[in-house]
């Protein structure tokens, strides 16, 4: 089987429940306030419990924090595979959820961004794996510089995977295309995806639909014979394979949380590809992953690969 190989930045979401978020200036009572690994650790759980083998090849730190995301990663079974940073510890996300079950970050910066072309190459892709990559990284130089370095060292028949996050379509030219041109999938929400072609003066028309049309926008702009993933929440994702374009709804929900919601799309996609599955197919697989995660509080909170299989016969039934 193909490995998922992450290089993005494992972080721990300091998850507070409010009941609004406060004015300028101003205070609010929590209802609660729970610490998780996050950040690649959401993919990679989503990943490892679709039955992937998968690989941590970002920064991690010594300390509480980076001991929690060592401890959440292995008791799923993934590889951390670059040393320990031993200057300083991982830092944290500061993620306010609403009643509505949308959230608010506040991140900050630590180990996790002492990355090296060195301790990247320790996960050593092979053909067939395939490598995600986050916008995030891309935003400051101690991240950025290394990974656009070593994407052109990787095999040809290595699949990257970008999730760009609200970041990617702010960046500068010289950041955003030649991570394009390294670029086998991208996997991003329909906002993102529309801020990008608005970016780069290819705005969606009005009325143009808000996931099949970007999905079929996007696939020149990737190298080779791209896949594009468009995802709307509870409406669902579509893909553009080979020009063509296939929608395929989602299972709306009562959403609790939706912090992670995209990561567990991305990793259950991800892991049904490296098992052989078909692009369409994992989407569709990854809309109940993502439906089924929301219901769940906390960021990695996937399900596993038999509670979708479930999720899914008693929604055909």
């Amino acid at each position: 089987m193909s490995r998922v190989i992450h290089t993005g930045q494992a972080l721990v979401d300091v998850v507070v429940e409010v009941p609004s978020l406060p004015r300028r200036g101003q205070n609010v009572m929590a209802a609660s306030s729970t610490r998780y690994a996050g950040g690649a650790v959401n993919v990679l759980v989503a990943a490892a419990r679709f039955g992937a083998a998968c690989v941590h090849a970002g920064a991690h730190g010594t300390g509480p924090n980076g001991d929690l995301v060592r401890a959440s990663l292995a008791a799923e079974h993934v590889e951390v595979s670059a040393p320990a940073i031993t200057a300083r510890d991982t830092a944290t996300c500061l993620v306010l959820v609403e009643p509505s079950a949308e959230r608010t970050f506040v991140t900050t910066q630590g180990a996790e961004r002492d990355i090296s072309v060195e301790s990247l190459a320790t996960s050593a892709p092979v053909a067939g794996d395939l490598v995600c990559v986050t916008g995030y990284s891309l935003v400051l130089a101690e991240t950025r510089d290394p990974l656009l370095a070593w994407l052109p060292t990787l095999d040809a028949g290595v699949v990257v995977v970008l999730d760009p996050g609200a970041a990617f379509a702010h960046l500068p030219a010289e950041v955003r295309d030649p991570m394009l041109a390294h670029t086998d999938v991208w996997s991003g929400n329909a906002e993102e995806a529309a801020d990008l072609l608005a970016a780069l003066g290819r705005p969606l028309e009005d009325g143009a639909d808000s996931m099949s049309a970007p999905a079929h926008a996007l696939a020149p702009l990737l190298r080779g014979d791209a896949v594009t993933i468009v995802r709307d929440g509870p409406a669902g994702c579509a893909v553009t394979l080979r020009g063509e374009t296939t929608l395929l709804p989602g299972f709306p929900q009562k959403a609790v949380d939706t912090n992670g919601a995209g990561d567990t799309h991305t990793g259950a996609l991800v892991a049904d590809v490296a098992a052989g599955h078909g692009w369409v197919d994992a989407c569709r697989r990854a809309n109940a992953a993502a439906a089924i995660k929301v219901t769940r509080r906390g960021p990695a909170t996937a399900p596993t690969a038999a509670e979708v299989e479930q999720f899914l016969a008693e929604r055909e039934r």
